[in-house]
């Protein structure tokens, strides 16, 4: 049997130890950086001139000073010394200096893929709602094409009902395309 767990490294009480207590709270340490991990940076190079207890920073490729040779690796301020630790793939950390989720893909902390199919809506610099599923508050909007051409294309929920594609002032209730009564868009 392993000294130590498979996923966080915690070290075991074993048979026959003595001072127990030792090893336990070096256990609770570990838990507590590990467990709702949060960084202070990612791609750390330098050390901090004063770390706080419990501040972590998750470690570029070519760190310095008392975190040389630790390249990749989370480095956690305890007990007024590093503590350097191995990520492992699919852990999480909230990176405070970006305001961002990180996940460690075994090579490097990236983001999170998001579902971006089938969306029952999307706000994109303000809030979509039930009528209006897809908002966009932008000085402008590009829709690229690949191809010959780019087609815009509006379905008519009825065959009563017009097609519509407005451009109004926002005091305007009055669409400048598409009038009412038309089967066609003008």
């Amino acid at each position: 049997m392993s000294d130590t767990s498979a996923i966080l490294g915690l070290p075991y009480l074993m048979p026959s130890q003595a001072q127990k207590h030792v090893t336990h709270n070096e256990a609770l340490a570990r838990l507590d950086l590990l467990v709702q991990l949060r960084v202070e940076a990612l791609e750390a190079e330098t050390p901090p001139p004063a770390p706080e207890k419990g501040q972590i920073w998750g470690l570029g490729p070519a760190p310095t000073g008392a975190w040389a040779g630790q390249a990749g690796r989370l480095a956690a301020f305890a007990n007024d010394a590093w503590l350097f630790l191995t990520p492992g793939p699919g852990w999480r950390a909230w990176d405070r200096g970006a305001g961002e989720l990180r996940l460690w893909d075994g090579l490097g902390w990236i983001l999170p893929g998001a579902a971006t199919q089938n969306l029952a809506s999307l706000g994109i610099a303000t809030t979509a709602d039930a009528v209006n599923r897809l908002s966009v508050r932008a000085p402008a909007v590009l829709l690229s094409h690949d191809g010959a051409g780019h087609q815009l294309k509006v379905n008519k929920a009825a065959a009563a009902r017009p097609p519509r594609c407005c451009s109004r002032p926002a005091s305007a209730a009055a669409p400048r395309w598409g009038w009412p009564g038309a089967t066609t868009l003008r």
